[in-house]
């Protein structure tokens, strides 16, 4: 299998970087880098932070890619009808792991990152500025970023600024999971969709994107929208970054203009000159089959025109010599298990999702396709989160890209091709350290001379356990995530006949 991806993959900027700029010269721009690199920032009121916003038509670059302009506004108006002084929170958890922009951007060009959303703080005036991170790089350097802005300037020490460390997990990315834990809550999302400009953090109207958006801002604050706008594409100027993986050279976190072919950027990240797919915007994204990658660009309208998104920025090129159903079939399993577990959808229709394409893929013909979309229409805007709305998509959009393999499953029992393991899934979930470099990863196992179906299992851990077809349990083809530990060990407990066990196999250390 593939290891997960660097924490900090090489950079590349195709043109003239921007939110790479300087890190060609240095692992990490301080105070004064970032100043000789990127020059002084200048002040903007709310009107014209929103008219700039507008003007350089930014979008959340989270996966959303919601219009930034309409969320100033929206806390701005709150702020104001309330009374209430609003909050920033700049969302650099980047739990899909496909994606390291955010890894990057908040490791080595912190301060840009800052620039932004202190610049948003002081138009609406807030009073407070949350960073949420996953990775101790990433809180190391945004730490030592506000201590050495603390020093040198006076405007930034009159917003509270601080930084929220998260597990790493898929669902802290979701941003009521991140303003609840900034709130000294569980990082989980609370189970109702409230709009942070309304009631956020605090209960206060409260900004929150991601962290490439707010350096985004940053930039088009010093280059004003003319000057932004020299670069990109009509009606989306301006560059963005993509996390490259997969069928290439090396995994790079690689600077685009809008609009660039998508084809041109695999290329020049080393991919063959047809892959058999290409996976757009990360776990919650959309497979592209190989003709429609080769004419797809890089935009949220040129991705969206094709059936893609650009989601969080993630490009995964798939090689021909693996199962594209197989692969697919992994992260349904990862992505069931990343769930909260606090909404029917996720614990029961997620795992249900992944088992029917499971199926599908060791060729149970028709009627398990059936099941895949059925699963898939009975979790979509029924979550208590976007987590279940993502997990369909991506399935689906295999179904939709790879037809020709879906027809050898359904119709001859397989492809003939194994399952490379090609998406960069965390490997680790749920390991713990081990001599020379090696780790250790816990999976279920089943001693198939002591099971007697009881199901036991599938109620208690229903993520990676169901009943398959036969009235036996099926294990999913992941390793136990940390946070699922503790309900795998009482599943291997409460086993009436013995025969569920915890294995552990050694893998060689993820660099």
């Amino acid at each position: 299998m593939s290891p997960a991806l660097p924490e900090q993959p090489a950079v590349l900027a195709l043109g003239r970087p921007r939110l790479l700029a300087g890190l060609d010269r240095a692992a990490r721009l301080d105070r004064s880098t970032h100043l000789s690199v990127h020059g002084s920032l200048p002040q903007h009121t709310e009107a014209q932070l929103t008219a700039l916003a507008e003007a350089v038509a930014l979008r959340g670059r989270g996966g959303a890619g919601f219009p930034f302009a309409r969320k100033l506004r929206a806390v701005g108006r709150a702020a104001r009808r309330r009374g209430a002084r609003p909050a920033v929170v700049v969302n650099g958890c980047e739990g899909d792991p496909s994606s390291r922009k955010d890894a990057v951007l908040l490791a080595r060009a912190p301060h840009l990152v800052l620039d932004g959303a202190l610049l948003t703080a002081a138009a609406l005036g807030a009073g407070s500025v949350v960073v949420g991170v996953t990775r101790a790089a990433a809180e190391a350097s945004v730490r030592e970023a506000l201590a050495e802005r603390g020093l040198a300037d006076r405007r930034a020490r009159s917003v509270r600024a601080r930084v929220v460390r998260l597990p790493e997990r898929l669902v802290s990315g979701e941003s009521s999971a991140l303003l609840r834990a900034a709130d000294g809550g569980l990082p989980l999302p609370p189970g109702r969709h409230d709009r942070a400009s309304r009631e956020g953090l605090g209960g206060a109207p409260t900004l929150l994107s991601n962290a490439e958006t707010f350096a985004q801002l940053a930039l088009a604050a010093r280059l004003g929208a003319e000057g932004y706008a020299a670069t990109g594409a009509p009606g989306e100027p301006g560059t963005l970054l993509l996390t490259v993986s997969g069928a290439v050279t090396e995994p790079q976190v690689v600077e685009v203009p809008g609009g660039v072919p998508l084809a041109y950027v695999l290329k020049v990240c080393g991919a063959a000159p047809a892959p058999q797919g290409v996976l757009t915007g990360g776990c919650h994204g959309a497979w592209l089959d190989a003709a429609t990658a080769a004419r797809a660009r890089v935009s949220h309208g040129g991705l969206a025109d094709c059936g893609g998104t650009l989601g969080v920025g993630a490009v995964l090129a798939l090689p021909a010599d693996t199962c594209p159903l197989g692969e697919t079939v992994r992260a349904a399993h990862w992505l069931a298990a990343e769930s909260a577990g606090q909404c029917g959808p996720c614990r029961s229709g997620l795992p249900s999702l992944a088992g029917a394409l499971a199926d599908v893929t060791a060729g149970a013909g028709q009627g398990a396709l059936e099941r895949v979309r059925e699963a898939a229409g009975a979790v979509r805007g029924r979550g208590a989160c976007g987590h279940p709305d993502g997990a369909a998509r991506f399935v689906l959009s295999a179904l939709s890209a790879f037809t020709d393999d879906l027809a050898a499953h359904v119709l001859n029992g397989g492809c003939g091709r194994p399952t490379a393991g090609v998406l960069p899934l965390p490997s680790g979930a749920g390991a713990d350290g081990g001599p020379s470099g090696q780790r250790r990863v816990e999976r279920l196992a089943v001693d198939w001379t002591l099971c007697e179906g009881h199901g036991l299992c599938a109620g208690l851990l229903p993520q990676l356990v169901r009943i398959g077809p036969d009235g036996y349990p099926s294990l999913a083809d992941a390793g136990v995530p940390d946070h699922l530990r503790g309900r795998a060990q009482r599943a291997v407990r409460r086993c009436p006949a013995l025969a569920l066990r915890l294995d552990k196999e050694q893998l060689g250390r993820e660099h």
